[in-house]
């Protein structure tokens, strides 16, 4: 595998700047510095976009719908943010979404879940499960087919994103067509090659992803949570359909190879989207790598596909 040029590129001037790894910030600073992603995602698209609220296990929890133009009702993908539980908010996510809604010609409804340290696990996932139920409760009100409701994620987005699925398999609905996985965090307390492979210099880091679980989660006991950790679940049987995105150069490359494969091997239809020049993170990243606009017209194809749309 060959690392991308243009990710490189970044890489050599984050260093040059001095960039500091998330382990050795403050969480205010950590969260400071999630913000800066906002200036690397080139421009925003979309048709409409509305801020508003539903209600959760904890109160409002805040939400961004964004709409593209023409005639609905239209596909729904519920969004969750990555930022490893402890920053990224619906502001950073913002050019993502955008993205993604025009591409797969979706609503997209990005959710401001709890975050960590303040709301420990479980808060996360039950903010996210709760958004998801009541949009699919409320479809139509919102002009949206519920029939066609994917969870979507990246990093730790991706591991709530995975979650929810099997929340809802578990609680018996709400009905999820489809799951997009990007670069997900899918077992907390795993050994995998590429950790050590990637877990220096990659943007994320081995000792990022320790910090962000040590916010997270409550005590080390809870990595075998399935809602923690999807891929240590009892069975991935009865999932719905998955869009797997994996990195080369990510320290959650093989947790991600893995959980596809464990979809696929309980008899969940997946495609797995894997991209062996690129870092954790380059969804983030669409004005600064060209290779990350590719990735998403690759996965809303897949997305659209399995929806038949």
């Amino acid at each position: 595998m060959t690392l991308d040029a243009q990710a490189r590129g970044l890489l050599d001037a984050m260093a040059a700047q001095g960039a500091k790894d998330f382990a050795e910030m403050t969480v205010p600073e950590a969260r400071e510095m999630g913000m800066a992603f906002i200036d690397l995602q080139g421009e925003p698209e979309v048709a409409e976009v509305t801020d508003t609220v539903v209600p959760g296990p904890a109160g409002e929890i805040p939400v961004r719908v964004y709409r593209t133009a023409g005639d609905g009702p239209k596909p729904v993908i519920l969004y969750f943010h990555g930022g490893g539980w402890v920053i990224g908010s619906i502001e950073v996510a913002d050019k993502p979404c955008r993205l993604l809604a025009t591409i797969v010609d979706a609503v997209v409804v990005s959710v401001g879940y709890r975050k960590a340290p303040e709301d420990v696990y479980p808060a996360a996932p039950d903010d996210c499960y709760a958004a998801t139920a009541w949009v699919a409760e409320h479809a139509s009100e919102l002009g949206v087919d519920a029939t066609r409701l994917v969870v979507a994620g990246d990093s730790a987005g991706g591991n709530l994103a995975a979650a929810v699925t099997l929340m809802a398999r578990d609680r018996g609905g709400p009905a999820i067509a489809h799951q997009l996985l990007i670069y997900p965090a899918v077992d907390a307390g795993g050994e995998y090659v590429s950790r050590v492979e990637n877990g220096e210099g990659y943007l994320l880091t081995k000792s990022a992803m320790d910090w962000f679980y040590s916010h997270y989660l409550s005590s080390p006991t809870l990595v075998e949570d399935p809602y923690v950790s999807p891929l240590r679940a009892a069975s991935h049987a009865d999932l719905p359909p998955a869009t797997v995105i994996t990195a080369g150069f990510d320290p959650l490359r093989d947790e991600g190879d893995a959980y596809a494969a464990a979809l696929s091997g309980a008899g969940v239809p997946v495609t797995h989207l894997q991209n062996p020049s690129m870092i954790h993170g380059f969804w983030w990243l669409a004005g600064a790598i060209g290779h990350t606009r590719g990735s998403y017209e690759e996965a809303g194809a897949a997305v659209r596909a399995a929806l038949a749309v």
